[in-house]
């Protein structure tokens, strides 16, 4: 995320980024060091998608701070 954004990894602390997941579980966070996208947790697919063929799993990421 950190090289997507072309910031370096103070930057992003300093602009307020972070990983929004849909729900209450927040799948997805941001590596301190790297800034890296990793989960956040192990994720299990027939848990979150039993009926359904295509599983997605929606994050958004929110910069707080002028880019």
């Amino acid at each position: 995320v950190a090289k997507d954004l072309g910031l370096q990894m103070p930057a992003l602390s300093d602009r307020g980024v972070r990983v929004v997941s849909e729900g209450t579980r927040q799948y997805f966070s941001l590596h301190g060091k790297t800034g890296h996208l990793v989960t956040a947790e192990r994720i299990d697919r027939e848990q979150l998608c039993r009926l359904v063929e295509k599983c997605v799993l929606r994050c958004e990421l929110i910069v707080e701070g002028q880019m």
